[in-house]
């Protein structure tokens, strides 16, 4: 009986410290988005089916966003989905996550034509793109 309790006991921390993670990798998103995120699960499914056959995208991307899918639809959830509000908060965070970093892999018109939802909810999780370098003086042209 008390091995039992142990392992429950084991079991529950684990599951406390994977729910801390979570909430700490969703503070590293940018502010604002967590309410965003939890209508754009749907579109996240079929932009993972798009990207998986679009041969623009490099395979490291493309396990990412496979990965993030599969997250998606898995009935096994870190943080169960009857809890409200942080209920889909282990999925938006996977998902978010694997997209920005298919982000700085693939280009932006690629990811935006997968996208099937509103295109600001996307450019808005993947940030500013990053600019060339200016010229320093006598490196530009004259």
């Amino acid at each position: 009986m008390r091995q039992w309790l142990i392992g429950l006991a084991v079991g529950a921390g684990l599951l406390l410290a994977s729910w801390g993670l979570l909430i700490v990798l969703a503070r590293r998103l940018p502010p604002g988005i967590l309410r965003d995120l939890a209508a754009f699960i749907p579109d996240c499914v079929t932009a993972v089916r798009k990207l998986r056959k679009d041969p623009r995208v490099p395979r490291r991307a493309k396990v990412a966003v496979i990965v993030a899918g599969v997250w998606v639809a898995s009935p096994i959830d870190l943080i169960p989905e009857f809890i409200p509000v942080i209920g889909p908060l282990d999925d938006i965070v996977v998902v978010a996550l694997a997209l920005r970093y298919a982000g700085r892999q693939v280009p932006r018109e690629v990811l935006l034509a997968a996208w099937p939802g509103d295109p600001r909810l996307l450019e808005r999780l993947l940030g500013q793109p990053k600019r060339s370098p200016e010229p320093v003086d006598g490196d530009g042209p004259v």
